[in-house]
């Protein structure tokens, strides 16, 4: 186990957190291709770690997007939460973790590619919040999540994830109404390159009835949308 201690150590550097016990975290690496071929019997896979980690994960994001949007619906966020755990997303997690360096694999599963498999990988990230959750309980997973995934639901939700509700919406009242689509217009850009911000007016009928700013040109118009529709329920 001295080995396995000391090769461990760099993970939890990069978790930014120690386990007090270290064979829960051993657990939460181990691939049932490696239980099958160990001969004493001694070592358990991660699978019912990666089933309680995945209730975990959802529990804590689901509790994000609900304090952070709450004027999204129930189907906007769901929508969000599936992005946010997706395989690919938590594999990339795993990635950016390089816990497929620290997978404990079969010969057969590791020549077939193991380490890279992003299944495998996403579950295998499961099983470590999993891990977490037992040795240092709740509220310490639960900023372990948060840390790990702030970046990635702000990413899903800039990156129009819910497609074009709110432009759809905007347009779908507006001509229910008789009028032509809204238009939107780019009427500034501020800041460098790497983080310009875009200003959108919403115009009907000839005239301004929104404005919206955002870091990409579909984040303004979302914005702007949005609060175009906020505009024409208070007026009606």
């Amino acid at each position: 186990m001295a080995g396995l201690v000391d090769e461990f150590e760099d993970l939890q550097q990069r978790i930014s957190y120690q386990f007090r016990d270290r064979d829960l975290l051993e657990h939460s690496l181990t691939h049932k291709s490696r239980v099958a071929e160990d001969l004493s019997g001694d070592m358990s896979d991660n699978e019912s770690l990666e089933f309680l980690g995945d209730s975990v994960l959802g529990l804590v994001v689901a509790d994000m997007l609900f304090r952070q949007f709450p004027e999204l619906s129930e189907g906007d966020k769901s929508k969000i939460k599936a992005a946010v755990v997706s395989t690919q997303a938590l594999a990339d997690q795993a990635g950016r973790l390089e816990l497929g360096n620290q997978l404990l694999l079969g010969k057969g599963e590791e020549k077939t590619g193991g380490r890279f498999k992003q299944g495998l990988l996403a579950d295998t990230y499961e099983a470590l919040i999993a891990a977490i959750y037992l040795d240092g309980g709740f509220d310490t997973v639960s900023n372990f999540i948060c840390r790990e995934f702030q970046g990635t639901i702000d990413a899903a939700r800039r990156a129009d994830i819910l497609g074009s509700d709110y432009k759809s919406a905007l347009q779908e009242k507006v001509q229910s109404a008789g009028g032509n689509p809204p238009e939107y217009h780019v009427v500034g850009e501020d800041g460098p390159d790497h983080r310009k911000v875009f200003a959108i007016d919403v115009v009907v009928a000839g005239k301004t009835i929104s404005h919206g700013a955002g870091r990409t040109k579909k984040e303004a118009e979302q914005e702007a949308a949005r609060l175009a529709l906020t505009n024409l329920v208070e007026d009606s």
